[in-house]
């Protein structure tokens, strides 16, 4: 086994671990949300501007994230990203306001918004089209399970020790992490050329108007984006308001409202994408469009079961009903960054991905607060099982993109000149 073939996988073992430690910071604060209304005074619409405050400032920094990561050496810029948002995951312990609060998420959005785009441009670096989608898939999987952990750890703390304890936890152990991957992650070896051709000489930032008029020339790039953005509305929803949804639907406690609000969703898309990553590398093996098809039905596939929310379902149901969704949702899901990265050029990808987390981002926390604003109204429920026709439209835009589009762009990415 050579030196290289064994650190494609040390890398995706480690960015696993990295990306539960960045979902577990992120979303940690959805599951002590009822703690932070009552310790610090705040409505269902501060709420909301909590979430809605870490992703327009997670999608304001997106772009020029994207933009250091096809310029600067990705590992170093990933273990900068891992220290600040872990030092101030941990500083969140200490607010004493509202507005200390928010100004510790715009900042965790500042530093996190850089770990994603160069993540997942690192790992197709140093994996081809055979193995790429299962190691995204097993990135995505850490994602997942981060929501997960973050949920659970922050509700447990919350309940026995108060809210503050769960973000110093966290970001103590996003610190030791940095330690323990600092070598592999400063110092990469250079990627086997049997799998991947090198990764190309930084484009200057004068080519930065040109790399973004080819990207957003490129009809399936697009596609992806808009699909993306759909699914984040309703995602970035879910993420944020589920637990409160089972606190106050069930009367569970704390910690049983954010093991329920993340463990059914997140372990069904765990499960989801590692077994879709999987499928979808044994489809690309008859051509990369059939990842975007297979895509486009999944979606379809998981939109049914949010309807669940429009009746009274009982605990064990609707659990199963998000189980449902969420695997489905998974195993599409993890069809996306490889796709991103076939149909662009290499140079570019981070900066393709930097640009598709700053429209998610801001879709989504459109989608948090306006989730917070409609609540009273048609309660959680109703906001939920409208994510259905979100579903619905994004499996279209993928079949549109699979009919009209994959191909030609697939063979123009073959043609551009870098210069």
């Amino acid at each position: 086994m050579s030196a290289v073939f064994a650190y494609r996988w040390q890398l995706a073992v480690l960015l696993f671990c990295a990306a539960a430690v960045n979902y577990a910071d992120r979303t940690s604060v959805s599951a002590v949300l009822p703690l932070l209304r009552a310790g610090l005074g705040l409505s269902d619409i501060a709420l909301g501007g909590i979430g809605t405050a870490f992703l327009w400032a997670y999608a304001l920094g997106s772009p020029a994230a994207g933009v250091l990561a096809d310029r600067w050496p990705r590992g170093r810029l990933l273990l900068f990203s891992l220290i600040a948002w872990s030092v101030i995951t941990a500083l969140t312990s200490t607010v004493g306001n509202y507005w200390q609060l928010a100004c510790t998420r715009v900042l965790l959005g500042l530093a996190e918004c850089l770990y994603l785009p160069a993540a997942t441009a690192m790992i197709a670096d140093y994996h081809g089209r055979s193995t790429r989608g299962t190691a995204m898939g097993l990135h995505s999987a850490g994602l997942n399970l981060g929501l997960i952990g973050g949920g659970v750890t922050a509700g447990y703390l919350g309940d026995h020790y108060g809210w503050r304890a769960g973000f110093l936890l966290l970001g103590l152990a996003g610190v030791v992490l940095a330690v323990v991957s600092w070598r592999r992650l400063a110092h990469p070896p250079v990627p086997d050329p049997a799998e991947c051709a090198a990764r190309p000489p930084a484009r200057p930032l004068s080519t930065l108007s040109k790399d973004l008029l080819y990207l957003l020339t490129v009809p399936s790039y697009l596609i992806l984006m808009g699909k993306s953005m759909l699914l984040s509305v309703g995602i970035w929803t879910f993420f944020n308001w589920l637990p409160l949804y089972f606190n106050e639907s069930f009367g569970l406690s704390l910690a049983a409202a954010g093991f329920s609000g993340t463990f059914p969703l997140q372990v069904a898309a765990t499960v989801g994408v590692l077994c879709g990553g999987l499928a979808s590398d044994r489809f690309a093996r008859r051509g990369t469009r059939y990842r975007m098809l297979f895509q486009a039905f999944c979606y379809l596939a998981s939109a049914p079961f949010l309807l669940a929310f429009l009746g009274r379902p009982g605990l064990l149901y609707i659990s199963a009903c998000i189980f449902g969704f969420s695997l489905l949702r998974g195993m599409g899901q993890s069809n996306e960054n490889p796709l991103i990265c076939e149909i662009i050029p290499q140079s570019l990808r981070s900066t393709a991905l930097g640009l598709v987390n700053l429209m998610n981002s801001l879709t989504g926390g459109m989608g948090v607060l306006f989730a917070g604003v409609l609540k009273s109204r048609f309660s959680l429920g109703g906001v939920f099982a409208a994510t259905a026709s979100l579903m619905a439209l994004a499996s279209l835009l993928l079949l549109i993109g699979f009919r009209y589009f994959l191909d030609r762009d697939l063979a123009r990415r073959d043609r551009w000149d870098p210069a």
